[in-house]
């Protein structure tokens, strides 16, 4: 991904290196890790009133915009707890934490697993899309993920090429949330 890519978060910093499984040092468990020893920020809940500025959740589509797909999924994974686990938010986050695990998927060269995690993150943006009465689910168009998700799962093959893994891969796809400056 580019530099170029409007930051939601600026003020916090993109990690030197996207973690790839096999390819880079594990982020926390690793001591040459990006963010080994750091302590996580509790994350505060996401709701449809204060998604512009939660601090989690910005941070979390940057990273991911950002081809920081595994980072991402931890930042929305901490969200996701905060929402409880069930119910239409968290299917939301859950719908974003499988989308980046896709991309994860796409990095590492596997194929079935951009084409599950994309296919059950068309799944669950639908169940969270069908609760809302908005076009919108926290700033971002569901239609755009689901759209997405399933051309991702019908291209998997195509999208990872040889099967090897490759940490330059990336997903062709960027979250915009809604009355955001760009």
């Amino acid at each position: 991904m580019t530099n170029d890519i409007f930051r939601y978060c600026p003020d916090r910093p993109l990690p030197p290196y996207s973690y790839v499984p096999g390819l880079s040092p594990h982020p926390t468990s690793d001591p040459r890790g990006h963010s080994f020893g750091l302590n996580h920020p509790t994350a505060q809940p996401l709701d449809q009133a204060s998604f512009a500025t939660n601090k989690n959740y910005l941070y979390a589509i940057d990273l991911f915009n950002h081809g920081f797909y595994w980072e991402a999924h931890e930042e929305w994974e901490s969200l996701w707890h905060a929402a409880g686990r069930s119910g239409p938010t968290a299917d939301f986050l859950k719908c974003l934490i499988k989308l980046a695990a896709a991309g994860v998927k796409l990095r590492e060269g596997r194929a079935p697993g951009v084409k599950q995690h994309s296919r059950r993150s068309a799944e669950l943006i639908t169940l969270a899309a069908a609760s809302s009465v908005k076009q919108r689910i926290f700033g971002i168009c569901p239609d755009e993920i689901h759209k997405f998700a399933l051309k991702t799962a019908d291209d998997s093959d195509r999208l990872v090429e040889s099967g090897q893994p490759n940490a330059s891969r990336s997903l062709q796809f960027t979250l915009h949330l809604e009355n955001q400056s760009h």
